[in-house]
């Protein structure tokens, strides 16, 4: 049980996810969090970074949707100007969100990648779904009150893992 809330993969950010190596590994589409993700939580706007990460996506035929637990207002705002598609109160980790994406994007599980910060809600979510799930490193340490607990959670089951080898990454 405690496997699915292992990514297959850990990176230190987003920007660590380049369109060459993961069209050469077949992907075509990137389920991505939102808060701590690609911006810190309490950041409304993307970065000049991120907008390029978004632009150079784009550019090499990635399709990029944001998918997140947060208000409706919260998730469009910081979206639209990107132009980039967007699922708000998705329930994560319920795989539901997911699913419907894949199929919006025309896509196959094996194409797309779920990236996140956070175990319980990412990770688990996108292994439910079936998807290849990857972890990135939160952007600032500080969260909201119901991610606070998660972290607690997500901390003990990593020791966990670690202790038993599955996991060699630190945080």
């Amino acid at each position: 049980m405690l496997s699915r809330f292992l990514p297959n993969e850990h990176v230190k950010s987003i920007f660590d996810l380049q369109p060459t190596t993961l069209k050469e590994r077949g992907i075509k589409g990137i389920i991505t969090d939102l808060d701590n993700t690609l911006v810190a939580w309490d950041v409304k706007d993307a970065t000049p970074e991120i907008i390029r990460w978004f632009q150079e996506m784009r550019e090499n035929d990635i399709k990029v949707t944001i998918i997140s637990n947060n208000n409706q207002e919260r998730v469009q705002v910081f979206s639209e100007p990107l132009e980039t598609p967007f699922v708000y109160s998705a329930r994560k980790p319920l795989s539901k969100a997911f699913k419907t994406v894949a199929k919006e994007m025309e896509l196959s599980k094996e194409e797309i990648v779920v990236v996140g910060d956070q175990l319980l809600t990412d990770v688990l979510g996108g292994n439910f779904a079936g998807f290849y799930t990857v972890l990135v490193v939160p952007i600032v340490e500080t969260d909201g009150k119901i991610t606070r607990i998660n972290r607690t959670i997500e901390r003990r089951i990593l020791n966990y893992m670690r202790r038993k080898g599955k996991i060699s990454w630190e945080e």
